[in-house]
C-alpha cells in the first residue's frame, strides 16, 4: 500500500468521524458515544462554530479535500507528482495548526477533552507525517 493510498484511508476515517460529530452538532443524533472525555462539552461550546459552521462540518470538507487529492495522486499519471505531494503538504499543515488551535481551546479555554476530537487531531498528525516523508520521496524542495 503506497503512503497516499494510506493518507486516502485516514482521510476516509476521519471524514467519518467528522460525519458524526456534524451530524451530532445539527440535531440528527441525540447524543454522542464518549466513553472518555468530555464530547458534549467540548461540542455544545459556543467555539463549535466557525463561521457559522460546526467546527465538524469544516472537518468534513477538509478531509474530502485530503481524500480527493491522495486518490488523485495514487492515478498513474499522478504517482510521483511534486505538485500532489506538495498539495497534500499545503492541506495537512493546514489540518495540523487548526488541530492545534482547537486541542489548545479544549485544554485551556472549554476545560474539557472530546475523544474523538482528539482522535481526529492524532489522524491529522498522521496524514501530515505521512505527506511530508511522501514530499521527501518525491525530491520536492519545501
Amino acid at each position: 500500500m503506497s503512503k497516499r493510498q494510506i493518507i486516502a484511508l485516514l482521510a476516509l476515517v476521519g471524514a467519518c468521524i467528522s460525519v458524526y460529530l456534524t451530524l451530532y452538532k445539527l440535531g440528527y443524533i441525540g447524543t454522542l458515544s464518549c466513553s472518555i472525555g468530555s464530547c458534549e462539552q467540548v461540542n455544545t461550546s459556543k467555539w463549535s462554530h466557525l463561521l457559522g459552521a460546526p467546527v465538524a462540518l469544516w472537518g468534513v470538507g477538509f478531509y474530502l479535500a485530503v481524500l480527493v487529492a491522495a486518490i488523485a495522486g495514487t492515478q498513474p499519471g499522478l504517482a510521483d507528482s511534486r505538485r500532489v505531494s506538495m498539495a497534500l503538504v499545503v492541506l495537512s499543515t493546514t489540518g495540523v495548526a487548526f488541530s492545534a488551535y482547537l486541542t489548545a481551546l479544549e485544554l485551556f479555554v472549554i476545560h474539557a477533552i472530546c475523544i474523538w476530537c482528539v482522535t481526529s487531531a492524532v489522524i491529522v498528525l498522521l496524514i501530515w507525517a505521512l505527506s511530508l516523508s511522501a514530499l521527501n520521496r518525491s525530491g520536492a524542495r519545501l
